[in-house]
């Protein structure tokens, strides 16, 4: 219930505030959000060693089977498809296209963050952020 009303609170403070004239963030703040993602980043491509190393033995065994050999030829004539490369093409490009967009608004989130709502909720978030980095670092560790 809590949420609806600070969402609603959100929403009339959007419409008093001039959305043209976005606040750029400090570069603090930037430095230490790309700190955080990159740290997550790592995190996540820790995991993903782990979990690749796991299954290494169980993909083998797979494909190994007559079953494992059929679906490893159907997957790769899918990929020799002329669509199915066009497809990744088209996928890849805007990716490509979108990364701009992407960074102009997540330095906008930051810069509205900061101007508005770090004031009054800065040592909350960064109370929370430890805490769950502490739990990580348990479950996922970076190394």
């Amino acid at each position: 219930m809590n949420a609806k009303y600070v969402l609603a609170l959100i929403l009339a403070l959007q419409v008093s505030t001039c959305l043209c004239e976005v606040p750029t963030p400090s570069q603090e703040l930037i430095d230490k959000y790309d700190a955080m993602r990159t740290m997550f980043i790592r995190r996540l491509m820790h995991a993903y060693g782990r979990i690749q190393e796991a299954a290494a033995p169980l993909a083998a065994k797979i494909s190994e089977s007559e079953r494992g050999q059929s679906a490893k030829t159907y997957v790769d004539d899918v990929q020799a498809k002329p669509a199915y490369q066009a497809v990744v093409k088209v996928a890849h490009g805007l990716v490509e296209e979108a990364g701009p967009l992407v960074d102009k608004a997540r330095t906008s989130a930051l810069g509205v963050y900061e101007e508005y709502m770090r004031p009054q909720v800065g040592q909350y978030m960064s109370d929370v952020i430890d805490h769950i980095k502490a739990y990580l670092d348990l479950v996922m560790p970076a190394e």
